[in-house]
């Protein structure tokens, strides 16, 4: 699955689209169906193929990385603000 890593790599920024979620799960099931060695006459659908592999989908991987990422920028906030509260009674603004 280094591929996935590949479409993957830096999606918590996109601007995520039907389409492009369409192109991208259509360009994973190619590859999982080449790495199973599976054709598409076979009609094997996604889900069982995913299910034999252990595969989530692209959706819910892209839908993991942003909320991720979402986290990641609340406790970057949060700590931002934390630091904005804090007093020093010692420290003297110099003048101008």
């Amino acid at each position: 699955m280094v591929v996935r890593l590949a479409l993957l790599y830096g999606v918590e920024c996109w601007p995520t689209k039907k389409t492009h979620l369409q192109r991208m799960n259509v360009a994973e099931m190619r590859m999982i169906h080449w790495i199973c060695g599976h054709a598409r006459l076979d009609k094997i659908s996604n889900e069982v193929i995913r299910g034999k592999l252990g595969v989530a989908s692209i959706e819910d991987k892209i839908r993991e990385a942003k909320l991720r990422w979402f986290g990641h920028i609340r406790s970057m906030d949060a700590l931002m603000r934390k630091c904005g509260r804090l007093d020093c009674p010692d420290y003297k603004r110099s003048r101008g």
